[in-house]
């Protein structure tokens, strides 16, 4: 609440979940070991990942410039870490200057019928 107070409402909310499937993770795995199983390289390669990616928010003015952020990392029920960012810009963003920033395609050939066959099936 103190930063809403004194900056107002937040123009990024950005979240950022674990991949257990990281090249960092994996490479620290034993044979047979998945990511839930090893919580102490989880949690270490998540934050050093966190910590990349704040940083090219912020020292890289990738938003533009950053007035504060903060972030809250929770625990999901499978045993992955993600985080909650919060980014307070100097200047105010518009919505067409961050697809110019951030973009997501849908496949072009998505065949729903096969896909549910190849579950249920």
């Amino acid at each position: 609440m103190t930063y809403v107070r004194n900056y107002g409402r937040p123009e990024l909310f950005i979240t950022f979940t674990c991949n257990p499937n990281w090249e960092d993770i994996q490479t620290l795995l034993l044979p047979g070991q998945q990511a839930i199983h090893r919580h102490d390289i989880t949690a270490r390669v998540f934050k050093q990942n966190l910590k990349s990616l704040i940083d090219f928010i912020v020292k890289y003015s990738v938003f533009r410039n950053t007035r504060c952020w903060l972030y809250s990392i929770e625990w999901q029920k499978r045993g992955l870490p993600h985080a909650h960012i919060l980014v307070w810009l100097k200047d105010k963003i518009r919505p067409e200057e961050i697809d110019q920033i951030i973009s997501a395609d849908q496949p072009k050939a998505f065949d729903a019928s096969a896909a549910y066959f190849s579950l249920f099936n």
